[in-house]
């Protein structure tokens, strides 16, 4: 049943899509155009399905002012067809010797450093207004973090975080909260400088949050003090992208509450306290 509630979806997204031409995909209209940069990455059994991500982008009401697909350098010679041929003034393909999803937002942050970054999942056709309500959102509250969808992060009472699946989705507008976590699957938007210094820096992420790019950017924007706000206008969440499935990080992550095990890895470190103190 699940998947016949996905499968109706897809298809129709996926028509939708492919029926827009190349050409006018590719177009640049000025006047549609908004400052932002979107940012993704693939792994090798996506590779051939993400072009259907990257044309929602595209397609959009709001135009961003580029699109980045981030590649691992070895996948060079598995970039398909349907993807070189969106390839133009705004969309482009990077490669990278960093190997792990924060991948699209550690690269991303030195090109454009005075840019807001929106961030997507290569599993998913999103809504066209999406980047549209994350930048109106976005000049309301400049200096914050912009999710459409989150999790709030929960602690038992010896402040250690509870398993990530009692962590609740949030989609409660405009709200704000210390503690709420951005899922990158649903779109966010990073304003500039809202990280610390340390984002980038591959060690630590090796060592603390390797599977978990959510969590490493959600800590390193917390210690900069940086704070997080639900869009303020509800957007459509998604559509799944059918036969991505088969290699994911949720089973790792979630199942085996390794998300748990990182946060509390990357509290630990940054010294990242529940309850506000004054020394």
């Amino acid at each position: 049943m699940k998947i016949f509630k996905e499968l109706i979806p897809y298809i129709y997204q996926k028509a939708v899509l492919c029926s827009i031409s190349t050409k006018k995909l590719k177009s640049q209209n000025i006047k549609k155009e908004i400052p932002v940069i979107v940012s993704l990455t693939t792994i090798p059994s996506r590779i051939e399905l993400v072009h259907l991500t990257v044309r929602s982008i595209l397609a959009q009401k709001a135009k961003p002012k580029k699109i980045t697909l981030w590649l691992h350098e070895d996948l060079k010679k598995l970039v398909t067809h349907d993807l070189k041929k969106l390839v133009g003034d705004i969309f482009e393909i990077c490669y990278s010797k960093i190997d792990c999803p924060h991948l699209k937002l550690v690269e991303e942050l030195s090109r454009y450093p005075n840019l807001p970054i929106v961030t997507v999942d290569d599993d998913q056709i999103y809504s066209k207004y999406l980047l549209r309500k994350l930048y109106q959102s976005h000049l309301l509250k400049p200096n914050y973090i912009i999710s459409t969808i989150s999790r709030l992060i929960k602690f038992n009472p010896k402040d250690h975080p509870l398993p990530y699946q009692d962590w609740p989705y949030i989609d409660t507008l405009n709200l704000e909260d210390r503690f709420l976590l951005p899922l990158g699957v649903f779109g966010v938007l990073y304003p500039p400088n809202c990280f610390d210094a340390d984002v980038s820096n591959v060690d630590l992420i090796t060592k603390l949050s390797p599977t978990a790019d959510d969590l490493w950017f959600k800590a390193l924007s917390m210690i900069k003090g940086t704070n997080v706000s639900i869009i303020n206008k509800k957007v459509h969440k998604p559509t799944l992208v059918l036969g991505t499935q088969k290699i994911t990080l949720k089973n790792y992550n979630v199942s085996q509450d390794n998300n748990r095990i990182q946060w509390e890895n990357l509290m630990n470190y940054f010294k990242i306290k529940v309850k506000p103190y004054y020394s």
